[in-house]
């Protein structure tokens, strides 16, 4: 497995904007789909973004135009930048690394993101 380390949540307000980071151990870092999930309370955990180890990317419904996941290879570290935050972006949000999205092997620890005013 992938060790994954997330940083860069915090609380916000609406309409503003954070960057998520997430640092992974694996030496083949590159080789993998990286993503971000979150989870609300109470709701289920969703996927909100993946990138693939060539850049193709994919967001949920509900982040596209304001979402932005990217990648550095060399840094072994995938990024979210979340701008335009809504109240209904609070959530723990988790890094994730496997050989596909939507059944991710490695888990980060989670990093809470709040917005409110």
């Amino acid at each position: 497995q992938v060790q994954l380390v997330e940083s860069g949540g915090g609380l916000v307000q609406p309409g503003g904007s954070l960057r998520l980071s997430c640092a992974a151990s694996e030496t083949g870092f590159s080789i993998y789909v990286m993503g971000w999930y979150r989870q609300a309370p109470g709701k289920q955990r969703e996927l909100v973004a993946g990138i693939t180890s060539g850049g193709g990317t994919r967001y949920a419904d509900s982040v596209k135009g304001r979402f932005t996941i990217s990648r550095d290879n060399a840094k072994k570290t995938v990024y979210l930048q979340m701008n335009s935050l809504t109240f209904e972006d609070t959530a723990v949000y988790y890094c994730v690394a496997g050989l596909s999205i939507m059944r991710p092997g490695s888990w980060g620890q989670g990093t809470q993101v709040t917005v409110s005013s």
